[in-house]
């Protein structure tokens, strides 16, 4: 395994080493160790996520890398650090957040020439930690790995999950803020992406005029992440560059933000310090998937009020987020700002186009019409009406629309919302019935216009509507087990997740809808920012 520091070497940081809490300036990062913990168990590694570091399975179960992946032991070549930034939270600025969970161990260079960085969470408290502990419980931790490994089987870009250790040491939380702390067992999570950095590493030197170490981290971005918007012939970054640089930075925004909304997943907690500068998804907090469609959900239970992370809402919020990136990069364009207004704009292109793309996908369309000859408009927003009508499960019924013959001659009323009448939660009333069979009429209808056979479609639209995500009860009920120490549900989901475009035979029970006693429990419906 080759370490790498470049961060480190390039970056001027805090070297105090204390994780006394501080607000820290003029540094990009703070020097600090894991906090050692007391009986170190490898529950989980995953081994796709161990071949990006050129190591297998058994390296990771070895002794010597279970005290590496709990924070009991830093190899030779390791600098551990935590990220100093800033962030909009819920819409304000809060000012220095930084990593206050997060010790990134360093920098592996695989053989292929990748770039990944590690990074333990949960391993102890850093100058950004506050008044917090610095741990994470083992149910958030669980959430973070199979999330995160689920949703890159999704295509979804994203952070990666190496492993999950038990601790062997309690943590008190209080799970939904109401009074009532409890411990809980403790765990660690490494996670493993090419970067962490996030739109908040640049807007808290902008907010402190630290304007060369905006520039100096800026220019070490592009330099490490994006080269292929670096000039051959020229030493540093042009006003240009930065403005190329953010609309690359708004494209994959954008991409991600798309593939969210086709898949049904709901961040959660969308402030400026949890969006990735790379365009991946960062931070698994109170995530949540939606089971009944419905656009106003939120999974955070400190969103509920104003639903600002709501799941219709994301594609705005990213936008939001990014002009508040824009802003903090201005410093570096002087009078130029039309640069950064021009970068922009890639945002809203990039997703009018991946919208008609991932619609026209999901709904088996070889390109959605919107000329005045044949608006394909009504259909779809009356096919989304619908589904929020009566609570209807999104996954599984974009599933089985895929079934849904295109030719249903004149097959009633009832033998078409056969088809998808899993996908329903309690029974619809018959006028409901009614307009979902005759939605499904015109959109057979459509079909036939495209010319495409049912065996082309099925498998265009099997191909981008998931049979298996991971839905919020799946994931507590493995919790419920690693929390006595038995690893092998969250092993099991783990592997169905792997495949989650795939039928997958005797895995059925990983692709029903919500049941009804995961309605409103804990971890199953709403969630806490500790969750």
């Amino acid at each position: 395994m080759q370490l790498d520091d470049r961060f480190v070497r390039e970056l001027p940081g805090d070297v105090d080493g204390a994780p006394r809490p501080r607000q820290v300036r003029g540094a990009a990062w703070s020097k600090v160790s894991p906090t050692p913990v007391a009986k170190p168990r490898l529950m989980v590694a995953v081994p796709e996520v161990a071949a990006l570091l050129d190591l297998t399975t058994a390296d990771l179960e070895s002794p010597e890398m279970v005290e590496v992946l709990a924070g009991n032991r830093v190899l030779p070549g390791m600098q551990p650090y935590a990220a100093c930034y800033g962030g909009h939270q819920f819409g304000h600025w809060a000012g220095q957040l930084g990593d206050g969970r997060a010790i990134t161990l360093g920098e592996v260079i695989n053989t292929r020439g990748e770039r990944w960085e590690m990074q333990l969470k949960g391993a102890g408290r850093t100058p950004y930690s506050r008044t917090a502990d610095g741990r994470a419980v083992m149910r958030s931790s669980v959430r973070e790995l199979v999330c995160s490994e689920a949703m890159f089987h999704l295509g979804v870009p994203t952070t990666r999950a190496l492993s999950l250790v038990a601790t062997g040491e309690d943590v008190i939380r209080d799970v939904m803020y109401s009074g009532d702390p409890r411990p809980e067992p403790g765990a660690i999570v490494c996670r493993v992406a090419p970067s962490f950095l996030r739109f908040g590493n640049f807007e808290i030197f902008a907010s402190r005029d630290e304007i060369d170490l905006l520039r100096a981290l800026a220019d070490h971005t592009i330099r490490t992440h994006f080269p292929q918007l670096m000039a051959p012939h020229l030493g540093a970054p042009s006003r240009e560059t930065y403005g190329a640089w953010l609309a690359e930075v708004s494209r994959r925004t954008a991409e991600m933000v798309m593939h969210w909304m086709r898949v049904g997943f709901v961040h959660g907690v969308m402030n400026t310090d949890n969006m990735s500068i790379l365009g991946l998804t960062i931070d698994y907090g109170p995530y949540g998937w939606l089971e009944g469609y419905d656009p106003s959900w939120t999974p955070n239970t400190t969103d509920a009020g104003g639903r600002r992370y709501r799941y219709g809402h994301q594609p705005n919020v990213a936008w939001w987020n990014l002009q508040r990136l824009a802003r903090a990069l201005v410093p570096l364009v002087g009078d130029d700002v039309a640069i950064l207004e021009r970068a922009l704009m890639t945002y809203g292109e990039t997703l009018e186009a991946r919208e008609a793309e991932m619609i026209a996908n999901k709904v088996g369309l070889r390109a959605l019409d919107v000329g005045a000859a044949g608006d394909d408009v009504p259909l779809v927003q009356e096919l989304y009406e619908l589904l929020e009508a009566f609570e209807t499960d999104m996954t599984i019924f974009f599933r089985r629309l895929a079934d849904v013959p295109s030719d249903p001659g004149d097959a009633t009323d009832a033998a078409l919302v056969a088809t998808i009448e899993d996908a329903f939660y309690g029974e619809p009333p018959e006028d409901h019935r009614h307009r979902v069979a005759e939605w499904l009429r015109r959109y057979a209808a459509r079909v036939r216009v495209d010319g495409t056979s049912d065996v082309d479609r099925r498998a265009k639209m099997n191909a981008v509507n998931p049979k298996y995500v991971c839905r919020n009860y799946l994931a507590q009920v493995a919790i419920d087990d690693a929390e006595k120490g038995d690893p092998g549900k969250v092993l099991a989901l783990l592997d169905v997740l792997r495949r989650p475009y795939d039928d997958q035979p005797g895995k059925d029970e990983y692709a029903m809808k919500r049941p009804e006693w995961a309605r409103h429990r804990v971890g199953c419906s709403m969630l806490s920012c500790s969750s």
